[in-house]
């Protein structure tokens, strides 16, 4: 039912991806009634609430993210969320692959921003540009220009980097291997091959250098596989065998572990590219239509 709300007993949720690049994700989401269970990603998630309240525990406490300003989640830290009031809830996000953070940086400690919360500055600015209109593609060029935009907003509010030494192509290389292959279980012994450095050197390094673990990296590859295929409208049980997962009850444990939602829910909430093979032109609200003009206003109403 993409480009429609699902809507069950008084509940409601879109989740709708845009045009994004290799290790970007665009997506708008729209939320009544609706709380995603508490889960963890292996990218940042930098969003802008638009519309309602944003209400989500993390790092032990609970936070509020009003209109206008942003949240800000680390790489592989648990979290829920959902809206905090009886209005619908908006808001738009970016998932940036750590890697990428780490290309921007050039080898220096990932960027922690401790408080999740944050009001708008310039470089914020800068970042909510790129969520005006999602539906666009990315080139190249402007994957590079979006990564910037929002390394440089994450920077500006990271606390001190720890000064940690790492060899940054030796992990590269055992990142490389989960990626080309990630159905597969890959042995210690492989990732010391192909790093050239002991198994906890590669431990230690790999979240240093990405944000997690080398297992839950490749979990969280697998996912991916699962979500394009659901979104193909393959049968479960065919993508947990895909996928590499053991049956479908692993794949669903995991799926929602990592998204909040089963993969049965994900698939009929979400909408845009990759679903139906055109962005979805419906709404809640008029923060969050597209077509009409009001999703460029109200991204920068709220700067």
């Amino acid at each position: 039912m993409a480009g429609e709300l699902l809507v069950a007993r008084g509940t409601a949720y879109r989740l709708r991806f845009g045009g994004g690049a290799d290790g970007i994700e665009r997506m708008a989401a729209s939320l009544h009634g609706v709380a995603f269970a508490p889960h963890r990603h292996d990218t940042y998630a930098v969003g802008l609430t638009l519309a309602g309240v944003q209400t989500f525990r993390y790092r032990g406490s609970l936070w509020h993210c009003l209109p206008g300003r942003w949240h800000v989640l680390h790489p592989d830290e648990t979290h829920d969320g959902g809206a905090g009031s009886a209005d619908d809830l908006d808001y738009r996000i970016i998932y940036l692959d750590p890697a990428l953070v780490q290309d921007a940086l050039g080898g220096r400690a990932l960027p922690f921003v401790a408080e999740p919360v944050l009001e708008p500055t310039p470089a914020s600015r800068a970042v909510a540009g790129w969520l005006a209109d999602i539906d666009e593609p990315l080139d190249e060029v402007q994957a590079v220009e979006m990564t910037t935009a929002v390394v440089d907003m994450l920077t500006q509010h990271a606390g001190p980097a720890r000064s940690t030494a790492l060899d940054l192509e030796a992990v590269r290389r055992v990142r490389a291997l989960l990626v080309d292959d990630p159905a597969r279980r890959h042995s210690v012994a492989e990732f010391e091959r192909v790093a050239g450095m002991d198994r906890w050197a590669v431990a230690r390094q790999f979240r240093a250098a990405f944000g997690t673990s080398p297992t839950r990296f490749r979990t969280m590859r697998q996912l991916d596989t699962a979500r394009r295929l659901i979104r193909a409208g393959t049968p479960l049980g065919e993508v947990a065998v895909a996928a590499g997962f053991a049956d479908q009850s692993h794949l669903t444990r995991m799926f929602k572990r990592a998204f909040g939602l089963t993969p049965a829910v994900w698939a009929a909430g979400v909408s845009g590219p990759g679903a139906d093979g055109v962005g979805d032109r419906g709404h809640v609200g008029a923060s969050v239509a597209e077509g009409d003009g009001l999703a460029e206003q109200g991204v920068a109403d709220v700067q």
